[in-house]
């Protein structure tokens, strides 16, 4: 996410602090620098002539120039500038007081809208609350079928019909269900199209009359960068939009449309789509977004994200496991499971303030963790409790049984042995932490 845009203003900033001194040339040097790089990341023309006039006359004051450190004063303008683009404060999606709230999703053919519509059911379900999905896309072949089965998965219940071939009584129908069945909130999946069209517009102006949804929430693909931002404008002013649910936010290395959307709208981005998994979804929160544009990290939605996947107990145990210097190959198996549930490794690490530049030229492949799993299942239990006894000829039979060579074995044994020989020194040197865990 934004990866080439952090990788130039990096770069920018870099040679900023190597000045110390600040004169008014150095800040409009930089400043071209950014222009360029924030058109280059298909950021709206307006979006960044407006951006830049903004931090310029912010940044040539003579309070920032002359003060102990101009390079980090200039860069918090940036911050500041980039959190008020992006929409400055979080902006969730709100219920009604009167149930059942009404959802209706809106967006163009491909922009993941009925995936989306699924994951946003699954977030209410997981907060207590009994959401009905409505499948009111009739013009998609098989959009009905996928809204049902992506219901079956989370389960949460998909009204849907065959012999209604109007949404607009569909929907009656469904609200009347929904009322019967003490459902809410009511996530309403409408047509789509290839591209805007008087026809579809008319048809959720209609729906919209219907439903009187709390919001109306346009699913786009942030990956088509101003293509994105234009339907968003377009959808905005025709049907009127209450927020904006970007989708592949993992592949977009350019940003420009969640950098654009609010600006040229007025609308904020309320979620983000991390991934096809049904649960990589996201709250966007602009200053956390704004933290990893500037290659500054985001460990709040690290550890949220931590905080998800282990169990308090589970990691008082494991704490005690270490201190004992109990650990086995079978603990290591459950954190590398838990470590994986958190998401794709990469984008985990990309988190942590500086790891984007550590890590820039790694590829991590997340096959190895496979190949990890795989050697411990092969062992006995004995095994994964007391690895003195692997000798050669055990080490042999595990690299067969797991598809991989006895090379692959002796290093895991060899790196679980240098893992609790670095968990023995920080005990001794009474500096036991175990991240995420407190």
């Amino acid at each position: 996410m934004f990866e080439s845009l952090t990788e130039k203003l990096e770069s920018i900033f870099r040679k900023l602090r190597g000045k110390g001194l600040l004169k008014e040339e150095d800040v409009d040097t930089a400043l071209k620098e950014i222009r360029i790089a924030l058109l280059e990341a298909d950021v709206n023309f307006k979006v960044v002539k407006s951006f830049i006039e903004r931090v310029r006359q912010k940044a040539i004051g003579k309070e920032i120039l002359e003060s102990l450190s101009p390079a980090q004063q200039v860069i918090k303008i940036v911050y500041d500038e980039l959190c008020e683009l992006l929409g400055k404060d979080s902006a969730k999606i709100t219920l009604s007081p009167n149930p059942p709230t009404v959802f209706m999703i809106v967006g163009l053919h491909g922009s993941g809208k009925t995936t989306t519509a699924a994951k946003l059911a699954r977030i209410f379900k997981k907060e207590g609350r009994r959401p009905l999905l409505v499948a009111a896309d009739l013009q998609r072949a098989a959009a009905v079928e996928q809204l049902v089965t992506l219901g079956k998965q989370i389960d949460v219940p998909v009204f849907y019909s065959y012999e209604i071939k109007d949404p607009r009584q569909l929907c009656k129908e469904a609200i009347s269900k929904a009322l019967v069945d003490r459902r809410d909130p009511v996530i309403v999946d409408t047509a789509g199209r290839m591209h805007i069209d008087e026809e579809l517009m008319r048809e959720l102006q209609d729906l919209k009359d219907i439903l009187k949804p709390k919001e109306v929430l346009l699913v786009a693909d942030a990956m088509t960068g101003q293509d994105a931002v234009n339907i968003a404008k377009s959808f905005n002013e025709k049907v009127g939009i209450d927020g904006v649910i970007l989708t592949k936010m993992d592949g977009d290395a350019r940003g420009g449309a969640a950098l654009s959307i609010k600006e040229v709208t007025g609308k904020p981005i309320k979620l983000i789509g991390v991934g096809e998994k049904i649960d990589a979804i996201e709250e966007f929160h602009p200053e956390r977004v704004a933290r990893r544009i500037l290659g500054m990290g985001d460990v709040l939605t690290l550890i949220e994200k931590a905080q998800k996947a282990f169990d308090e107990k589970e990691a008082e145990k494991l704490k005690q496991k270490i201190e004992k210097e109990d650990f086995t190959f079978d603990d290591l198996k459950e954190q590398i499971r838990k470590m994986r549930k958190m998401g794709p490794l990469e984008s985990i690490l990309s988190l942590i303030p500086g790891a984007n530049r550590i890590l820039k030229d790694i590829k991590i492949d997340e096959k190895e963790f496979i190949k990890v799993e795989a050697i411990i299942n092969s062992m006995t239990p004995e095994e994964r409790r007391n690895p003195k006894i692997l000798n050669a000829s055990r080490r042999l039979r595990i690299a067969k049984g797991s598809g991989t060579t006895v090379t692959d074995v002796n290093r895991l044994i060899k790196q679980f042995h240098e893992m609790k020989r670095l968990m023995k020194q920080m005990k001794q040197g009474k500096k036991l932490k175990i991240p995420f865990f407190h």
